[in-house]
C-alpha cells in the first residue's frame, strides 16, 4: 500500500512510519514542524534532540534499505496537500497532524484559538482532499478517548443504538469535551461523519487513550522518536518517569483520582497499523476505542514511586492544584474489543516496561531540565481553585533548586 503519514515528525508518527516502511509499504513523511518550533518557543524540547525528517529518512535509509519520502508542508494548505496526495496517490491517510496537547490549548486565546482552527481546519481539507482526488481512500483518524469526557454511564466504541418513543435509530455516543482540546477532536469526529453520510468517505475514527513509553530498542539515537516530559508536550506517566529520575516529587493534579485509559507507544502503533491493513467497508465511519488499561492518576504515581524503589530511586508525590476543570472522582468504563478481533495483541504496563522506562531516563538524566516541570501548567488560570498560583510556582521552584542541587552534589561526589 501507499500510506501518507501526516505528523509524521511526531511521538507516534515517525515509529508508524518505520513501521509501515519495515513491513514493505511505500510510506510519505508530511509534517510541518509545528511541535518543534513551539517547543523551542516555550523552553520546553524533548529530552533528546533529534534530526529533522529528512535527515532521519536518510538514516533509516542506511539501516533498512527502506525508503521513506519526507515532505514539509502545512495540511491546512490545501495547494500543498494537492499535491502531495496528487504525486503519491495513497491507499490510506493518516491523519496525525493536529496540535494534540490539551495543556498548550489551555495557554490563552491565541494558543486556544490556534488548537481549534488548525485541527479542525487540517481535518476538513484532508477529508475534502480525499473525496476530490481519491475518493478510495481510507483515512486513518486518530480521535481521543477524552472526547467522551467521563460519563456516568459504559462507553460504547463510538455508536450505540437509541431507542425513544417506540422508534430506534443507531447514534453517535454524545461527546462532552472539557477543554479545547477535546472539544476540536469531537468537531473532528462530527465533521467526518457528515463527510461519511453525505459524500461516501470512508474512515476509521481510532478514539485513543493516554500514550506511554519508550520507542523500540536497539535503534540509534538519530533514529529514536521524541520523549517529552514537561507540562506542555510530555504524556502524564512519561513526565512521572522523568520526575522521579530527577529527584523532582511527582505532579498529581488534584486528589489523583481522575481516571484515564492507557495505551503504550507500541501498542498505539499495532492498532493504527492494524486499522490501516484492514479497512472497514466503503463510506463508512467505523470508531474504535484505543486502549490497554484504566488507571487513576495516583495509581500511576504510585507505580512510578515503587519501581524507582526498585530501582534504588527515591520517589514523593506532590498533590498540587489542578489546572483543569474536571472531575477527581467519577465512574471510567469505555469498551474495548474491536481492535482485538483484527488480531491486536496488548502490551500492558509491568514492572519490566517500568524498569526499562527508568533505567532509559536515568542514562539522559542530565539532559533533564527540571524547569520545565510545572512553568506552564500552574500559571494557567482556574477559576475553581481557591489556592494561589504564586505560591504554587514558589512550591515548584523550590523542588526544581533542591534537585538541581542533588544533581551537581553527586555529579562533584562521582
Amino acid at each position: 500500500m501507499v500510506i501518507i503519514i501526516l505528523g509524521t515528525d511526531g511521538y507516534i508518527g515517525w515509529p508508524l512510519a518505520r513501521r509501515f516502511s519495515a513491513e514493505g509499504h511505500t510510506v510519505v513523511a508530511v509534517d510541518n514542524y509545528f511541535r518543534r518550533r513551539a517547543a523551542r518557543k516555550l523552553d520546553c524540547e524533548p529530552l533528546l534532540a533529534s534530526p529533522g525528517l529528512t535527515r532521519r529518512a536518510k538514516c533509516w535509509a542506511q539501516i533498512s534499505g527502506h525508503t521513506i519520502r519526507v515532505h514539509i508542508g502545512d495540511v491546512t494548505d490545501r495547494i500543498f496537500l494537492e499535491d502531495v496526495v496528487r504525486r503519491h496517490k495513497p491507499d490510506v491517510i493518516v491523519h496525525l497532524a493536529e496540535q494534540r496537547a490539551t495543556p498548550y490549548s489551555m495557554l490563552g486565546f491565541h494558543e486556544a484559538a490556534f488548537t481549534l482552527s488548525n485541527n479542525v481546519l487540517s481535518t476538513l481539507t484532508v477529508a475534502w482532499t480525499i473525496l476530490d482526488l481519491c475518493p478510495e481512500c481510507h483515512l486513518v483518524k486518530l480521535g481521543s478517548l477524552g472526547e467522551y469526557g467521563t460519563p456516568n454511564v459504559e462507553i460504547p466504541e463510538g455508536w450505540f443504538d437509541h431507542t425513544a418513543g417506540g422508534r430506534a435509530d443507531r447514534l453517535l455516543f454524545p461527546r462532552h469535551a472539557l477543554d479545547i482540546y477535546h472539544l476540536s477532536k469531537v468537531m473532528d469526529t462530527d465533521l467526518l461523519e457528515m463527510f461519511v453520510r453525505t459524500r461516501g468517505l470512508t474512515v476509521t475514527d481510532l478514539m485513543q487513550g493516554i500514550v506511554y513509553g519508550l520507542d523500540e530498542p536497539g535503534f540509534p539515537e538519530e533514529l529514536l522518536t521524541n520523549f517529552q516530559y514537561d507540562d506542555l508536550f510530555g504524556t502524564v506517566f512519561n513526565r512521572f518517569i522523568a520526575q522521579a529520575v530527577a529527584g523532582y516529587p511527582l505532579t498529581v493534579y488534584g486528589r489523583g483520582g481522575q481516571t484515564r485509559g492507557l495505551i503504550s507507544l507500541q501498542d498505539a502503533i499495532q492498532c493504527i497499523y492494524l486499522a490501516a491493513c484492514y479497512p472497514p467497508k466503503s463510506a463508512t465511519l467505523r470508531i474504535f476505542n484505543q486502549f490497554t488499561e484504566t488507571f487513576t492518576i495516583k495509581q500511576l504515581a504510585q507505580k512510578v514511586r515503587a519501581a524507582g524503589e526498585q530501582q534504588g530511586i527515591r520517589v514523593k508525590i506532590n498533590h498540587v492544584r489542578n489546572p483543569r476543570c474536571e472531575a477527581e472522582r467519577h465512574y471510567y468504563a469505555p469498551r474495548f474489543g474491536k481492535l482485538t478481533r483484527l488480531g491486536f495483541q496488548p502490551h500492558l504496563l509491568d514492572d519490566a516496561v517500568l524498569a526499562r522506562m527508568l533505567q532509559f531516563v536515568a542514562r539522559h538524566r542530565p539532559c533533564i531540565d527540571t524547569a520545565k516541570i510545572l512553568r506552564h501548567t500552574l500559571a494557567t488560570p482556574n477559576r475553581n481553585s481557591r489556592a494561589s498560583v504564586e505560591g504554587l510556582l514558589r512550591q515548584a521552584n523550590v523542588h526544581s533548586q533542591r534537585a538541581h542541587s542533588k544533581t551537581v552534589v553527586r555529579a562533584q561526589s562521582g
